[in-house]
């Protein structure tokens, strides 16, 4: 896949991600009983249902940011799965595999948008060597020497 077409598909599918969770958080903040209903009958306390909405309209902030606060991302994509995985759960338990169909669009959207994330700005992680930290006298800086050099 060539890189505009993967920056294309990459925020498109954010795109989608953030209307879908923003719009989510915004009806946990203001008790929308199309989703308010629903949580509580999964059985989630209504003090967790705010903290959710806050959580996902500071996520969708963080992911419409380009190009910038790409290791907090990884946060919210974390919550992002954890909050569609919860919600699979609850879903097949409480309603039944007929409710999560949902979830399982959110995921799909999810994957593709995380998956570019990954190939667009892709980990650098490095065996850190080991380092041998020693502090000088007060008010001079703390001076690191890797092992062996």
């Amino acid at each position: 896949m060539r890189y505009n077409t993967a920056r294309i598909i990459y925020w498109s599918s954010v795109g989608l991600l953030s209307l879908w969770f923003g719009a989510s958080g915004v009806s946990e903040l203001t008790k929308n009983p199309l989703v308010w209903d629903i949580t509580v009958k999964l059985g989630y306390p209504p003090h967790f249902i705010y903290i959710l909405g806050v959580a996902k309209v500071l996520g969708v902030a963080v992911l419409l940011v380009p190009n910038r606060l790409l290791r907090l991302k990884e946060w919210v994509f974390a919550g992002i799965l954890f909050d569609i995985t919860f919600a699979f759960l609850s879903k097949i338990v409480v309603l039944g595999a007929a409710a999560t169909i949902d979830t399982l669009i959110a995921f799909t959207i999810f994957s593709t948008a995380y998956t570019l994330f990954r190939r667009l700005y892709p980990a650098t992680y490095t065996r850190a060597a080991e380092v041998e930290i020693t502090t000088a006298p007060a008010g001079s800086k703390v001076m690191q020497t890797a092992a062996g050099h």
